[in-house]
């Protein structure tokens, strides 16, 4: 398997506007005879679906949920970075670039992530435009408010509901398209296969969740806009129906999957109360412009936080990184947390929170203005946990959010089959070991509205397509094989349910695949997880039928994947014996406690190639070069 990313050489600010120039383009006439299957309809599968469609071309979109508005973009919350400069504090598209790579801890590509901070710019112009209700100052000019990693204001936002305004704009792109008859939109449709036919990626396998039909889908490329895997640790701030499937079926096609190991875990998350949840719910980045962290200085310390006095209480985050305070990037202030509660120092009934006080702010700025910055996301803390957080200061814990790592995908996007493209958080290319906030959504829309658009055209432009039906016998090979694993998981008929089975795997990689890693933990995991996977094929219990609806089915399916990429993750993270970004290896730490790189060895993406199902994948790497943002020890102190 040989890794090319196809970065355009020259000045890394001219690479991207000479490489559409350079690149293929196909007649507007021409465009209607190709067909493109996108796969998923968040904001990088909306958008890109909507702007193909809008240049001619025939689009197939499928998504596993009943409207393309249910996607998990809805859930955002803070807002989406521009380098704008509204504010006039010293922002660039240069500085956007700079904050993102160091962000990322070193490990991202470099024009990738500069065309992303180019690119920004055009997202804002593009949204304003479909109708988005960003925040606007008293002068009618869009607000802007800082996130994590950053000492400038670049977020625009829309209250603490960004990502539903901006999906809503995609949506109804989406829709005039569907109406137009451009698009072709399959709901309540899952992938269950990727086809591949002399070694390009035409089409997909489905089962439709309504009725049971297996059926193959045939296209002249295939978009993979399916979003994240952070749900392998089964409690989590993701959607229930999020799943790895379309980017593990494509792995197992000859995908390579590039840095699986790289997940973020968000520090402002409502604590875990019990065995009960199935999921976690996040609290906006935005709250840390206003609210300040802290704990009892005390360990043990059981007062209500009204009875600690001041010079009682430790606002670490503050302490130790004072130029960023509250506002430092999302994995140093989740390890600060959990390093504070594991000194016993935590609040709550568990000890595994930390408290988010608005007080000062409050004071200082008045409840109103609160209210109208961040009403939404109060209300909805107030409803899940039943206290006022205008009178009681929050109480949250890091969670499992967003993975870095996914599918490898050249500067074009394409992955390692051609045709195969994959946008968002489904790839791995931009956000490095760490993820800044406010950058998932810049990313989602850059690659579709913007990127995606020109790529593909190059794709279709340079090479010859074969007329294929469902018939071939790849697309009825993709049928059978789906139709056997459904009837496998229908007739194991064992003692387990598959939550059981998703929980345990859960405990298994937050606690040695987590916020920290060491060798002995990660080797426990990978003793563990195969033992498991054994279990669940012999003992789980998948009732019903499969010509029908069968959540019970469509569970089993996502995490018997889940079980195969916890395997994947544990490896990778034992390979990359360094700690970067979200890969915290304990062995690997500075005096202080800070993550400790060996840029020797390991300035590079590892990208796994799948060898077999009973055989270790190979591990390839890309290197990676610092020729603007020069190599350096990350600090936020």
């Amino acid at each position: 398997m040989e890794l090319k990313s196809n970065v355009p050489s020259g000045p890394i600010d001219q690479q991207w506007t000479r490489h559409k120039f350079e690149m293929k383009l196909v007649n507007p006439a021409n465009k209607r005879k190709y067909t493109v299957i996108v796969v998923g309809s968040g904001l990088a599968g909306a958008s890109a679906a909507a702007t193909m469609a809008e240049l001619g071309y025939q689009v197939k979109c499928y998504c596993y949920q009943d409207t393309p508005r249910r996607a998990h973009s809805i859930a955002a919350q803070g807002g989406i970075n521009a380098a704008k400069n509204y504010q006039n504090d010293g922002d660039s598209v240069f500085r956007l670039f700079y904050d993102t790579v160091k962000g990322g801890d070193f490990r991202s590509r470099e024009s990738n992530v500069h065309r992303l901070a180019e690119v920004s710019v055009n997202i804002i112009d593009q949204c304003v435009a479909q109708g988005v209700p960003f925040a606007r100052e008293y002068g009618g000019m869009l607000s802007n408010r800082s996130f994590g990693g950053a000492q400038v204001s670049r977020t625009f936002y829309a209250r603490g509901q960004t990502g539903q305004q901006l999906l809503l704009g995609a949506y109804q792109a989406l829709e005039r398209q569907i109406g137009l008859g451009a698009v072709k939109m399959f709901t309540r449709h899952e992938m269950q296969d990727l086809i591949v036919i002399d070694g390009r990626a035409r089409g997909i396998v489905t089962r439709d969740m309504i009725t049971g039909k297996i059926e193959s889908h045939i296209a002249d490329a295939v978009v993979l806009a399916t979003g994240g895997y952070a749900s392998v640790f089964c409690l989590s701030t993701n959607a229930k129906g999020c799943n790895t499937t379309a980017i593990w079926r494509a792995y197992k096609k000859g995908a390579a999957f590039g840095n699986p190991c790289y997940t973020q875990i968000h520090p402002t998350c409502i604590p875990v109360t019990g065995e009960h949840q199935s999921k976690l719910t996040l609290m906006s980045e935005s709250l840390r412009n206003d609210g300040r962290i802290w704990v009892p200085m005390k360990k043990g310390d059981t007062r209500s936080p009204a009875q600690i006095p001041e010079d009682e209480r430790d606002y670490y985050l503050e302490r130790k990184y004072p130029s960023y305070g509250n506002l430092a990037p999302r994995d140093i202030s989740s390890r600060a947390a959990k390093a504070v509660c594991d000194e016993g120092r935590g609040v709550g009934s568990t000890g595994l929170g930390v408290y988010l006080d608005f007080a000062d702010a409050i004071q200082r700025l008045g409840e109103a203005k609160i209210r109208e910055r961040y009403g939404n996301l109060f209300d909805m803390y107030e409803r899940i946990t039943g206290e006022n957080p205008y009178q009681i200061p929050m109480r949250i814990y890091p969670a499992a959010h967003y993975t870095m790592g996914g599918l490898w995908v050249d500067y074009n996007l394409m992955s390692t089959i051609p045709g195969l493209f994959v946008l968002g958080e489904a790839n791995f290319s931009d956000h490095g070991a760490n993820r800044l906030g406010a950058s998932a959504l810049m990313q989602g829309l850059a690659d579709g509205y913007f990127i995606l658009p020109y790529t593909i055209g190059n794709y279709f432009a340079s090479n010859k397509f074969e007329k294929l039906s469902d018939t071939h016998a790849a697309c009825k090979s993709g049928e059978s094989s789906t139709a056997v694993r459904v009837q496998k998981f229908l007739a194991i008929n064992g003692q387990r349910t598959v939550d059981s089975f998703h929980r345990e795997l859960g405990h298994i990689m937050w606690e040695f695949c987590g916020m920290g890693r060491n060798e002995k933990g990660l080797q426990t995991a990978l003793q563990k997880l195969p033992a498991l996977r054994e279990e669940f094929w012999k003992n789980v219990r998948v009732l019903g039928e499969g010509e029908e609806i069968n959540q019970s089915l469509e569970k089993a399916g996502r995490v018997a994947d889940f079980l195969e990429l916890g395997e994947l993750m544990c490896l990778d993270a034992l390979e990359r014996r360094e700690s970067c970004g979200g890969h915290f290896r304990e062995e690997f730490q500075t005096a202080d406690g800070e993550a400790l790189r060996d840029d020797q060895k390991f300035t590079h993406v590892a990208a796994w190639e799948f060898a077999g199902d009973a055989k270790k994948p190979v591990r390839h790497v890309e290197p990676l070069a610092f020729e603007n943002v020069h190599l350096q020890t990350r600090s936020y102190k």
